[in-house]
């Protein structure tokens, strides 16, 4: 369980707590830097202990909606000599001196949503916003990490939904040598290849939100979850594309947005790389 600094009074955890849960605010989640993305560990973010504060010096990056947020939770080096185990989680408001929203990125899908670099240079942040105690940031970043990877699943799972449902109107309207084209063989093997892979992704992804809800342990499901999702997400939207054909090349149609939304999915959260070692981290630690 994560617990806020003793010296933190309840108004303090009210203050983070009630207006994010509630959505009256947003939050994002910043651990990647230049040098640390699928080796999350490599942290060169510093936070120096001075009195009853900590003072942060670094860079974030690939910050989703970093730009719109009002505070960020931050992963910091808080003694190196003991790298992962040294590392700790800060709750940063935005427009704190010291803190920079130094750019937003032009990207190749999910475009509504910003993505952000951010710096910190001499941010003091008190010692009551520290999250849980010094050499825990990086559990909390992994457990964090969990339960957002169900997301991504989720999310992936409606994007192949959207571009297969697009797919699937146009295979019936779309004629080729006198018939809709959805009764070529080819078109139809494409299709039933879509169906069955949505409803794996989504059985699989329910699977690991219901063993989260009933705060059973859900990590490797999780991996398993994203990794199928987001897979199928970007082959749905492929084959949707190539249905479409020329059409599914140009803004005009739906599917094009759903190919560039659906690649993200297989990157963020942990790659479709990492998901497959930390799945295979369990099945070889099992008894």
């Amino acid at each position: 369980m994560i617990r806020w600094p003793s010296s933190a009074p309840t108004s303090r955890s009210a203050r983070f707590l009630s207006p994010f849960a509630s959505g009256k605010k947003l939050g994002c989640f910043s651990l990647t830097e230049p040098e640390a993305g699928s080796d999350a560990t490599n942290q060169n973010t510093l936070a120096r202990r001075e009195g009853g504060a900590y003072v942060l010096d670094g860079r974030k990056i690939f910050v989703t909606n970093g730009r719109e947020a009002d505070a960020v939770l931050v992963f910091a080096q808080t003694d190196r000599g003991k790298a992962h185990q040294g590392i700790s989680a800060f709750l940063v408001d935005k427009g704190h001196p010291g803190f920079t929203v130094v750019k937003t990125e032009e990207k190749l899908g999910i475009r509504a949503s910003d993505t952000a670099e951010l710096l910190f240079e001499g941010c003091r942040v008190p010692l009551e916003q520290r999250l849980g105690e010094e050499g825990q940031g990086f559990k909390i970043a992994m457990a964090t990490l969990d339960g957002g990877r169900i997301g991504i699943a989720a999310q992936a799972v409606g994007i192949a939904v959207a571009a297969y449902e697009a797919a699937l109107g146009y295979a019936r309207e779309r004629k080729s040598f006198g018939v809709p084209i959805g009764q070529h063989q080819m078109v139809q093997w494409m299709l039933a290849d879509m169906a069955t892979g949505i409803e794996a992704a989504r059985l699989l992804t329910l699977r690991a939100a219901s063993l989260k809800d009933r705060g059973e342990p859900h990590g490797p499901q999780a991996a398993m979850a994203k990794l199928f999702a987001s897979e199928t997400a970007m082959r749905v939207a492929t084959d949707a594309v190539q249905i479409h054909g020329g059409y599914g090349f140009i803004k005009e149609y739906q599917v094009e947005r759903h190919f560039r939304d659906a690649k993200i999915t297989q990157i963020y959260e942990g790659t479709s790389q990492i998901q497959k070692l930390v799945i295979a981290r369990h099945l070889l630690a099992e008894s």
